[in-house]
C-alpha cells in the first residue's frame, strides 16, 4: 500500500517554478524488464498542449537515464521537498551505469504497472510519451543559449508526455 491519493491535475496548486529551479525533480524510467533509472533535474515544464495536460522534461544523450527513457512508454517526474536534497544531489551527479544509486540515495522505489516512482515524493507525475525530438542549434532564435548551454554539442532531447496521473503523498 503506498502514501499517495490520486488527485485530479486541475485540483495542482504547486509552484513548479520553484519544484524545477529550486526543489529538484527526479526523472524516472523504467525499460519494459523492469529495470530502473533515475536523474536529478532542474528543468521542466508543465502545461497544456494538444487539449492535453502534459509535463515536459529533457535528457542529454549521454545519461544513462536516456536509454531508460527512450524505451520505456511512461515517465515520471517525482517532486520532494528541501529535506531530501542530499538524495537528489547523488541521483545528479553520478550515474547508474556506475553505482545503483536509488539504493544509495535512500529513496524507495514504488514499480505500479509502468511506472516507477519514490514513496518519499511530495508529489509524482506520471506521463505518457507522445512527443520527443532532439534540441536543434539551428532552431534556437537567441544565439547565446545554444553558446552558453550547449558548448559540448550535446543537446538534449526533449519529452513531452501527457499526465495520465498524478499521485499526492497523504
Amino acid at each position: 500500500m503506498t502514501n499517495f491519493k490520486h488527485v485530479k491535475v486541475t485540483d495542482l496548486t504547486d509552484n513548479f517554478f520553484k519544484g524545477f529551479a529550486d526543489d529538484w525533480t527526479l526523472i524516472t524510467a523504467m525499460k519494459p524488464g523492469g529495470g530502473v533509472n533515475t536523474m536529478t533535474a532542474s528543468w521542466g515544464g508543465i502545461g497544456h498542449i494538444w487539449s492535453k495536460p502534459v509535463f515536459s522534461c529533457v535528457i542529454r544523450p549521454q545519461r544513462y537515464t536516456f536509454e531508460f527513457a527512450e524505451s520505456a512508454e511512461i515517465i515520471t517526474l517525482s517532486f520532494f521537498g528541501g529535506d531530501y536534497r542530499k538524495a537528489l544531489n547523488l541521483c545528479g551527479t553520478r550515474s547508474g551505469r556506475d553505482l545503483d544509486k536509488i539504493s544509495a540515495s535512500g529513496l524507495s522505489l514504488i514499480k505500479d504497472g509502468g511506472a516507477a516512482y519514490f514513496s518519499e515524493a511530495s508529489l509524482v507525475l506520471v506521463g505518457r510519451k507522445v512527443y520527443a525530438d532532439r534540441i536543434k542549434k539551428e532552431c534556437f532564435l537567441d544565439p547565446a543559449i545554444p553558446e552558453e548551454t550547449y558548448a559540448a554539442g550535446d543537446y538534449h532531447k526533449i519529452y513531452f508526455c501527457t499526465i495520465e496521473d498524478v499521485l499526492v503523498k497523504t
